[in-house]
C-alpha cells in the first residue's frame, strides 16, 4: 500500500523552506501511489436456504444438449414448476466455468435467458436473474460481455418493488461493471448513474449495501475520472452518501463500509473535492472518526477496522485540498477531540490491526503539516511520547512518525523546546543506528530542523555520542561540517 520514498536528506546547506519542499514532494508521490491502488473484486450472492433446499447437489458440467434442453423446458414447459426446475438446473450448471463457456457459445442462449428475465412470471424472472448472476461472476470478460443484452433490463428492475430482486440485480451489475469496459460504455448512456441515485433512497439495508458495492465498482473504472465521476458528482449521490455516513444509531456498518469506499474513490480522482468539502464531507468524516474512536473502546468487534480504513483515507486526502483551509478550519472541530480520537484508533490498530497504523499516521501527518494548532495540541496532550513508542513497530511506521515530528519541529523554536532533548535524543541515536536508509534520512532531516531552531541541540547531540552513530553512514564528513556550521550559525546568528 505504501510506496517507498526516494532520496535522503543530503548534508549540503539548506533551509527550512527547502526541507519543507522536499518533504511535500515525497508526500505528493506517496498520495499518487495511494490513489492508484484499487480494490476490484466480484461478489457472489447465493441464497443459502435455497441451496440447502436443493440438497447441496454437486455442480455438474452441462453439455450443449443439456443446456438446450433446459432452455427449451424453461421456455415451453407445460407447468410453471417444470419451467422453474429447468432454470434451477441450468443455474447450478452455470456455477462451473466450462458450462459458462458452452452456454455463451450457443446461439440464442442469452436471448432466451433475457426473454425469461422479462417474462411476467416472478419466479421465472428470479431464476433467470440468478442465472445471469452466475454468469456475471465469471473471470472471463467474454462471459460478461455476452450478458450485455440484459443490462438495460437489470437497470429497469432497480425501480421495482422486490428488495431481494433489486439486490440481486445490483450485485449482478456490479460484477459486470468491473469485468468489461464494453459493459460500462453501454450502461452509462442507459442511465446507470441516475438509476443508482434513485435507488439510494431505498429503506432496505440489503439494497443499500448492494448499491454501495455496484457504485464502488463503477467508480474504480480506469475511465471513471473523465466519464463517470463528473456524472456522480452532478447527481444527488454524494449528498446521500454523506447522509449514510452520519454517525448515530441509524448508522449501519455494512452500508457505511461500502459507501466510505465509494467516497474514497471519488476523492482520489480529484475531480472536484472542493464540492465535497462544501457539502460537509470534512465535518461528516470528522464526526464519524470521533464516533469510531468511541466504538473501539466499547466493543471488540473486529469489523470496525473495515470502516476505519476508508474513513481515515478520505480525511487524509481531503486535508491536502486547498479548499480544506477555507471552510472554517479542518473539520470545524476542536483539535484536541480529533487528535485524541486518532490516538485511540492508533492504539486500536497497534493491538488489533497493525497493518493500518500507517493509515492513521498519514492522517496525523496531514493534520500537522500546515497546522500549528494541531502541533500545539500534540504537545499539550502529551502525545509525543506515545508517538515515539511506535518507532519500534516497523520501518514504514518509523518514517511516518519521524515525518510528523518534523512537522512539529518546523513550526519554530517554541515547538522544538518541547521536543528536545527529552526522549527524542536517545530515540534519534537509536534510529540513526538502523540500516534502513529512509528511517536514517528522516532522522537526519529532523536533526537539521532541531539544529536550526535549538542553539544547544547540536552540541548536546555530539556529546551524547551522536557522532559515533553518524559515522556508520557514508556522508559523515559532510554531515560533521554541516553540524558544526549549524552550531556556529545558532550561536552567532
Amino acid at each position: 500500500m505504501w510506496s517507498g520514498r526516494r532520496g535522503l536528506l543530503r548534508s549540503s546547506g539548506c533551509g527550512v523552506e527547502e526541507l519543507r519542499c522536499r518533504r511535500r514532494e515525497r508526500e505528493a508521490a506517496l498520495r499518487k501511489a495511494r490513489r492508484e491502488q484499487q480494490l476490484v473484486s466480484k461478489r457472489l450472492l447465493r441464497d443459502e436456504a435455497t441451496e440447502e433446499a436443493e440438497g447441496g447437489c454437486v455442480v455438474v458440467i452441462l453439455g450443449e444438449a443439456e443446456i438446450q434442453e433446459f432452455l427449451r423446458l424453461a421456455q415451453r414447459g407445460t407447468e410453471e414448476k417444470e419451467r422453474e426446475r429447468a432454470l434451477v438446473s441450468l443455474r447450478r450448471g452455470l456455477q462451473h466455468p466450462e458450462t459458462q463457456q458452452t452456454f455463451i457459445r450457443l446461439e440464442g442462449s442469452i436471448r432466451t435467458l433475457v426473454g425469461l428475465l422479462t417474462s411476467n412470471q416472478a419466479l421465472l424472472q428470479l431464476e433467470a436473474a440468478r442465472c445471469l448472476h452466475e454468469l456475471s461472476h465469471s473471470e472471463q470478460s467474454a462471459v460478461a460481455e455476452a450478458c450485455l443484452p440484459a443490462t438495460s433490463y437489470l437497470l429497469t428492475y432497480l425501480s421495482g418493488h422486490s428488495s431481494d430482486f433489486i439486490e440481486l440485480c445490483l450485485y449482478t451489475l456490479g460484477n459486470l461493471i468491473v469485468e468489461s469496459e464494453a459493459v460500462r460504455r453501454q450502461l452509462l448512456p442507459q442511465g446507470i448513474v441516475p438509476a443508482l441515485a434513485a435507488c439510494i433512497q431505498s429503506p432496505h439495508l440489503t439494497v443499500l449495501e448492494a448499491l454501495g458495492y455496484a457504485l464502488s465498482q463503477l467508480l474504480q473504472a480506469k475511465e471513471a475520472p473523465e466519464k463517470i465521476i463528473p456524472l456522480v458528482l452532478g447527481s444527488t449521490l454524494p449528498q446521500h452518501i454523506l447522509q449514510l455516513l452520519q454517525p448515530g444509531p441509524k448508522l449501519n456498518l455494512g452500508v457505511a463500509v461500502e459507501f466510505a469506499w465509494c467516497l474514497h474513490y471519488i476523492i482520489c480522482s480529484q475531480v472536484n473535492n472542493a464540492l465535497l468539502i462544501t457539502q460537509g464531507a470534512l465535518t461528516t468524516l470528522g464526526l464519524l472518526l470521533l464516533d469510531l474512536a468511541a466504538a473501539v473502546q466499547r466493543t471488540e468487534d473486529a469489523g470496525l477496522e473495515l470502516l476505519v480504513c476508508p474513513v481515515v483515507r478520505c480525511l487524509s486526502n481531503l486535508l491536502t485540498e486547498a479548499a480544506a483551509e477555507t471552510v472554517g478550519g479542518p473539520m470545524q472541530l476542536r483539535d484536541e477531540r480529533v487528535l485524541a480520537a486518532l490516538f485511540i484508533l492508533l492504539q486500536f490498530f497497534l493491538h488489533k490491526q497493525p497493518s493500518l497504523l500507517p493509515e492513521g499516521l498519514w492522517l496525523l501527518n496531514n493534520l500537522t503539516a500546515n497546522s500549528p494548532s494541531f502541533c500545539t495540541s500534540l504537545i499539550s496532550l502529551d502525545l509525543i511520547e506515545p508517538l515515539l513508542h511506535l518507532l519500534s513497530v516497523s520501518n514504514v511506521v518509523s518514517v511516518l512518525v519521524l515525518t510528523v515530528l518534523c512537522n512539529v519541529a518546523e513550526k519554530g523554536p517554541a515547538y522544538c523546546q518541547h521536543l528536545w532533548p527529552g526522549l527524542l535524543l536517545p530515540t534519534l541515536l537509536d534510529t540513526l543506528a538502523l540500516s534502513d536508509t529512509e528511517v536514517v534520512g528522516q532522522s537526519l532531516e529532523l536533526l537539521q530542523l532541531l539544529f536550526l531552531y535549538q542553539p544547544g541541540a547540536a552540541q548536546a547531540f555530539l556529546q551524547q555520542s551522536g557522532l559515533q552513530a553518524l559515522q556508520r553512514h557514508e556522508e559523515v564528513a559532510q554531515l560533521q561540517d554541516r553540524v558544526h556550521a549549524l552550531q556556529q550559525t545558532a550561536l552567532h546568528g
